[in-house]
């Protein structure tokens, strides 16, 4: 991501700062895209938890993002280059004056939203590993520790620069890792912490042997669309500004989606004999989280080059859930853990000169140095995710419970938990006395149909 301080003007500027509010607002569009994307996906019986898993993380994380998680992230490094200053923007109070930009062309502030989305969405995105079997509760204490925790260290190590008196993290500025728009702490991360926590709840009942298929497909197809549409903020809003490294990571973005797409559904093709919807949907997902570290680094040629090798690595590696037998429910680690690091390490190879960032990779010349550091941030976030995430969802698992009952979760979650169906079938939901008609109207229904 290029940093804030980076900004040649002295002085605001409207168009900068134009495209950086509309960025904000379709990276804000994600949450409720992937909460589309994710429902659709699950169930039909704990479809409105699905969706509430993205809605809740967004009032919790916004809430702390205000309050320490940016002073975490993009305060004054206390050493090493591992934290931030907690107390330097705690509650963004600092943040009221205009003159408050420092050198550059956007207000602070907004960039401080902008940065706390992409908090927000990789939060969200660790649900999908966890879907079908989580108490909502323990998921809003987890996703809390974990945005201060795990979060906020990472985003100061890549994407906090050092400026003047201000030091930054220890990847961006001593390792020299290029992760433009997030492919380490939004995705590896977000894939690690995922493989961790599923690996703390366990497998869901009747993994390996019943059908867990999505249960409403037009949902997931309309929420890929919304996530592409908000990845334009994601990726191309990460340029801070309205000018030319804009354009090119909005021409990469695109590119790169619509090969993950491709790739994906020639695996399908080739092996299944034929192309789904669902793999059109992640292949165009698995583009995007590869391009997402690297789209101020490749050619067009290299971004379409980058979105298939995603498509058709990510579409393999979903399967080796069931080879190794973690319960991922969403694959977001054989998606978003394996499409980050299949794009952050593709930096390394594929990387040109050309591009905004200005690094050859491998195959253009620039020899081994830029992939070994792409190796070794990408493997220490990998690692410090997977390692803490497991540690805060033992804790909470411990404190509190974190999978539901065995009953609640063979009979949906829905019910139990927010006293709702996604779908009104019974003619006893029109009103409060026929909530426990319904609740027992919908266990029974569920026994007879043997819903999934």
């Amino acid at each position: 991501m290029s940093p804030l301080t980076t900004a040649a003007a002295s002085a605001l500027d409207t168009g900068d700062t134009a495209w950086l509010l509309a960025a904000s607002a379709l990276v804000l569009l994600m949450a409720p895209g992937l909460a589309l994307f994710y429902g659709g996906m699950v169930r039909s019986k704990s479809v409105l938890n699905m969706i509430m898993m993205s809605f809740g993380t967004l009032a919790a994380v916004a809430v702390l993002w205000a309050v320490v998680g940016y002073s975490l992230a993009f305060g004054d490094d206390l050493g090493l280059g591992l934290l931030g200053d907690p107390t330097q923007y705690f509650g963004l109070g600092q943040l009221l004056a205009e003159d408050s930009n420092g050198d550059s062309t956007v207000p602070l502030i907004l960039f401080a939203m902008f940065q706390g989305l992409f908090c927000v969405i990789t939060g969200a995105l660790v649900s999908g590993a966890i879907a079908d079997r989580a108490r909502f509760g323990a998921w809003i204490v987890f996703v809390s520790v974990w945005t201060l925790v795990v979060y906020a260290p990472i985003a100061h190590w890549i994407f906090d620069f050092s400026s003047g008196d201000h030091v930054g993290g220890w990847m961006a500025n001593d390792l020299g890792v290029i992760d433009f728009a997030g492919g380490t702490a939004v995705e590896i991360c977000s894939g690690a912490s995922g493989l961790a926590l599923a690996l703390v709840l366990g497998r869901r009942i009747g993994f390996g042997k019943d059908p867990m298929r999505p249960h409403n497909l037009t949902l997931v197809m309309l929420g890929a669309g919304l996530l592409w549409f908000g990845w334009f903020g994601f990726n191309a809003g990460s340029a801070l500004g309205a000018n030319h490294t804009a354009a090119v990571v909005f021409t990469t973005t695109l590119l790169a989606g619509a090969a993950g797409s491709a790739g994906w559904l020639l695996v399908e093709r080739l092996r299944d004999g034929h192309a789904t919807s669902l793999g059109a949907a992640s292949g165009l997902v698995s583009g995007l989280v590869a391009i997402t570290p690297s789209c101020g680094s490749l050619s067009p040629m290299g971004s379409l080059a980058m979105g298939v090798a995603a498509g058709i690595i990510c579409a393999l590696a979903v399967g080796l859930k069931y080879r190794f037998g973690y319960d991922d429910s969403l694959d977001v680690v054989g998606v978003h853990l394996v499409g980050g690091l299949v794009g952050t390490l593709g930096i390394g190879l594929i990387a040109t000169a050309a591009a905004p960032t200005g690094v050859d990779g491998l195959f253009y010349g620039g020899g081994l140095d830029q992939l070994g550091r792409q190796a070794l941030g990408a493997g220490a976030v990998l690692l410090y995710a997977f390692v803490v995430s497991g540690i805060i969802g033992l804790v909470v698992d411990r404190l509190m419970g974190f999978r539901i009952d065995e009953e609640h979760e063979i009979n949906g979650i829905d019910l139990v938990v927010h006293a709702e169906t996604a779908y009104d079938l019974h003619a006893t939901a029109g009103s409060r006395s026929g909530s426990t008609g319904l609740l027992q109207a919908t266990r029974e229904t569920n026994r007879e149909e043997g819903v999934r």
